[in-house]
């Protein structure tokens, strides 16, 4: 392996090592906090546009498997790393991933310290970064004022597809960016998902014969999302049962008439304590998000703060008394053990039986 650095936009470099494959990319980076999953994070399209640093010291000691994918693509721009395994160790394994990143053009970077990066984005907040074998080039001024904008036309879906056609019920998921484990959490509830780009308008979500709409994960900034926002407005108006997951959760508050913010440094992991206001249940969430719908421009005659995320004590979801919606800013899974949040699912279904 070569050297290879990371270069922030506060000028702190990181000297490393390259693993996968070897180019110079420019993105947002930030860290997330899972100590499994590894595989969910990277093929997870919400992290489009962003360098991904892993918290946990040792990843790749079970390889890679594809059953795992959250989807087709890789998420992630680049992928930060303490320690990657040379000898992963599971029977499903399929390879390694240095030569998994170098087939899908994943840029590495190892044996830097990444318990000092994570200190700083949590002390100065995330920013941009330049993984490079040449620190000396970088632009920081250009650096400093890189962005990129409506991320979702990169991972939203671009025409219709059909997944357990003939099921019980029909529900028109926008696809953002969406997670193959939302979609058959979907159908696992006796329903057909009709996969939908997200300009899809209401008129058509009609004549599907839909009986309701989600509002899938994505990335980037909600506010971005301009022609999307308006659409969801004509959706609301049909009178369907709608659910909003993390991106979704966001679009439907700003189509409400609510704000979204950046956070300092999100909310990235396995491991995100959210407090349901309407039992008291805390319950440990899955999380992979940016921004947060701002608590004081909510209409509370239109909504309800119903979940809190308990370390921070932002917005996690609303339940809107305007119309038959609920949304969550976390990802609802359905495992065992007390880590299973499958019951917003049953809620959500519970409004189509109504």
């Amino acid at each position: 392996m070569s050297k290879a650095y990371l270069v922030l936009e506060n000028g702190k470099v990181f000297e490393g090592e390259s693993f996968g494959a070897q180019a110079t990319v420019t993105a947002e980076v930030v860290f997330t906090t899972g100590m499994v999953g590894y595989l969910e994070t990277l093929t997870d399209k919400s992290f489009e546009g962003q360098i991904v640093c892993q918290t946990f010291p040792l990843i790749g000691n079970y390889g890679v498997i594809s059953d795992s994918f959250e989807g087709d693509n890789i998420g992630p721009r680049g992928y930060i790393v303490k320690e990657w395994c040379q000898v992963p160790s599971n029977f499903r394994s399929e390879g390694e991933l240095d030569t998994f990143f170098k087939a899908r053009g994943v840029v590495g970077l190892c044996k830097i310290d990444t318990r000092a990066l994570t200190k700083m984005l949590r002390t100065e907040g995330v920013m941009n970064g330049v993984i490079t074998a040449d620190p000396e080039s970088v632009d920081l001024e250009a650096l400093k004022v890189f962005r990129e904008t409506k991320l979702t036309e990169k991972t939203s879906a671009k025409e219709i597809t059909k997944v357990n056609e003939g099921a019980k019920y029909k529900v028109c998921l926008l696809d953002f960016g969406a997670k193959k484990s939302l979609i058959n959490n979907i159908a696992a509830n006796d329903a057909e998902v009709i996969v939908c780009p997200p300009t899809i308008k209401a008129e058509e979500i009609k004549n599907l014969g839909a009986d309701a709409v989600v509002i899938s994960d994505g990335p980037g900034n909600p506010e971005d999302n301009e022609e999307a926002i308006e659409n969801i407005k004509e959706i609301m108006a049909l009178n369907l049962p709608i659910m909003g997951v993390c991106l979704g959760h966001q679009l439907l508050a700003l189509a409400s008439g609510f704000k979204t913010y950046k956070l300092k440094y999100g909310h990235r992991g396995a491991n995100q304590p959210v407090k349901y206001s309407v039992t008291g249940r805390v319950m440990i969430t899955n999380q992979n998000h940016g921004y947060a719908v701002c608590d004081e421009s909510v209409d509370e005659n239109i909504a309800i703060k119903a979940f809190t995320n308990v370390n921070d004590k932002t917005n996690e979801g609303l339940i809107y008394k305007n119309i038959k919606a609920l949304t969550v800013q976390f990802n609802p899974v359905v495992c065992d053990g007390p880590a299973d949040t499958s019951w917003v699912y049953a809620d959500f279904f519970k409004m189509l039986e109504k």
